[in-house]
C-alpha cells in the first residue's frame, strides 16, 4: 500500500528522514506516504514469515523534496525494485544484481556509464581510523555522500563547519574517499597499515575483493569500480550508485541514481536488492504480464534454466555459465550458495517448475560440455 505506520519508516533514512510526507487519519493515526518500496517489503517479508523471495516492483513513491521539474525531479516519482531476500553466501546475490544492473544500462543505451561500489563497513572503518567518535558516524556518511554532487572543499567545509569534526580527521578522511578504483584499490586497502587492523573495515573489504571476482567471471568489471565515499546516510551494509554521462543533474553533468542493496533484517541478512529512482523526464517501460488459466500445474518462476553443479568448489564455473546463458537471452539462475548439494538444486527445479537443469561437473569441465536434464523425465543429454 501507499500508506505505512509512521513508525515503521521512521528512523531508516538517515537525515533523508525529513523527506516523507506524515500524515494523521480521522482517528489520529500516525500515517506516513511510502518513501521508497525497500522498506514496505521487509514489512511484508517479517509480517508473512517470508524466508526466501525473489521479486520486481514497480510503482510511485513519494518525497517531500524541492521539485526540479528541469532535471526531472518531482515529489511523486517511478521507483523500480528488484530485491533477492534470503539467507546466502557473501556476495553472490550482490554480483547478480550489479549484473541485471549492467544489461538494464547497456540495452537502454543511455550512454556510457559507471556503477560505483563500496561496502558501509569499509566507510565506518575510515572513519574510526581517521579518530571520528562513532556516535557522528552517521551524520559525516550523508555530507560524505554529496562527493557526486560537490567538490571536496565544500564537502570537508560541511564536516568540519556544521558536523563538527576536527580539520584533521577531515583531511585523514578526504585522503580515502577521494580514491577510486577496482580490484587493485581493494588489495592496496587490504595492505593499509591502519585499515587492515580495523575489524569493520577488513571484514568489508574482504567481501568487496570477493565481489569484483565474481564481477570478473560476469564480465562487468570494467564498468564497475571502487568509490570509497558511498555509504548514504542510513544503516544500510553494500552500497552502489550509478552515474550516467551526458545526463544533467546539479553542477556535475550527470544523472545519479541511487541503487541501494541492503539488509532486511536478521532473517534476510544476506539479502540483496536494488532501487532505481526513474525522473519523470525519462520513458518507463512497464511490461505487463498475464497469466493463462490451464491444467498444468502453476509455474512459480519464468525461469528456463537452472545452473548446478554435482561438486564442491565449482561457484566460479556456475557463475560463467549462468553469464553465457544470460547474454543469450535465456532465464537462468542458481542457487546462491557456494557448494549446494545437487539432490536440493533438482528439487528446487520440481518445486518452482524450472524445466531443465543445466549440470557442469569436473568430468563435463574436462569435456567442456554441459549436462542438460529434463527435470521431469530425468533425461540427459550432453551438449
Amino acid at each position: 500500500p501507499c500508506l505505512s505506520i509512521q513508525e515503521t519508516l521512521m528512523g531508516k533514512y538517515g537525515e533523508d528522514t525529513k523527506l516523507i510526507y506524515e500524515l494523521q487519519d480521522q482517528g489520529g493515526e500516525l500515517l506516513a506516504l511510502r518513501y521508497d518500496l525497500t522498506v514496505p517489503f521487509a514489512r511484508y517479508l517479517a509480517m508473512n514469515k517470508i524466508t526466501n523471495m525473489k521479486r520486481y516492483h514497480v510503482a510511485k513513491v513519494y518525497r517531500r523534496d524541492n521539485p526540479a521539474t528541469t532535471r526531472g525531479r518531482y515529489r511523486e516519482f517511478y521507483q523500480c525494485d528488484f530485491d533477492i531476500a534470503g539467507q546466502f553466501d557473501p556476495m553472490i546475490p550482490d554480483a547478480e544484481c550489479l549484473r541485471i544492473v549492467h544489461e538494464i544500462l547497456s540495452d537502454l543505451q543511455l550512454g556510457d556509464f559507471v556503477i560505483k561500489v563500496n561496502d558501509r563497513r569499509i566507510l565506518n572503518g575510515i572513519f574510526a581510523v581517521c579518530g571520528v567518535p562513532e556516535s557522528k558516524f552517521i551524520s559525516a556518511c550523508s555530507t560524505v555522500d554529496k562527493l557526486d554532487k560537490v567538490a571536496w572543499e565544500e564537502v570537508r567545509s560541511e564536516m568540519v563547519g556544521e558536523k563538527g569534526l576536527s580539520p584533521e580527521a577531515a583531511d585523514r578522511i578526504g585522503e580515502y574517499v577521494q580514491l577510486h578504483g577496482g580490484l587493485d584499490l581493494i588489495e592496496r586497502l587490504l595492505q593499509d597499515p591502519e585499515l587492515s587492523q580495523n575489524k569493520l573495515a577488513k571484514e568489508g573489504l574482504g567481501d568487496m575483493k570477493l565481489l569484483f571476482e565474481y564481477l570478473t567471471l560476469f564480465g562487468i568489471t570494467g564498468k564497475v569500480r571502487s568509490a570509497l565515499g558511498k555509504g548514504l546516510g542510513s544503516q544500510l551494509l553494500f552500497i552502489s550508485a550509478l552515474q550516467v554521462k551526458g545526463r544533467r543533474s546539479a553542477g556535475r553533468g550527470w544523472l545519479l541514481l541511487c541503487l541501494v542493496v541492503e539488509p532486511f533484517s536478521a532473517a534476510h541478512k544476506d539479502a540483496g536488492g536494488v532501487s532505481c529512482r526513474f525522473p519523470q523526464s525519462w520513458s518507463l517501460p512497464l511490461v505487463c504480464l498475464s497469466l493463462q488459466a490451464s491444467g498444468e500445474k502453476l509455474r512459480t518462476t519464468e525461469t528456463q534454466v537452472l545452473v548446478a553443479t554435482p561438486h564442491k568448489h565449482l561457484l566460479a564455473a556456475r557463475l560463467k555459465l549462468i553469464s553465457e546463458l544470460w547474454d543469450a537471452g535465456i532465464k537462468a539462475e542458481m542457487l546462491y550458495k557456494k557448494d549446494p548439494k545437487l539432490l536440493k538444486q533438482l528439487q528446487y527445479c520440481e518445486d518452482t517448475g524450472i524445466p531443465l537443469a543445466a549440470i557442469v561437473g569436473e568430468q563435463e569441465l574436462a569435456d567442456g560440455v554441459v549436462k542438460l536434464r529434463d527435470v521431469t523425465t530425468r533425461e540427459e543429454v550432453r551438449v
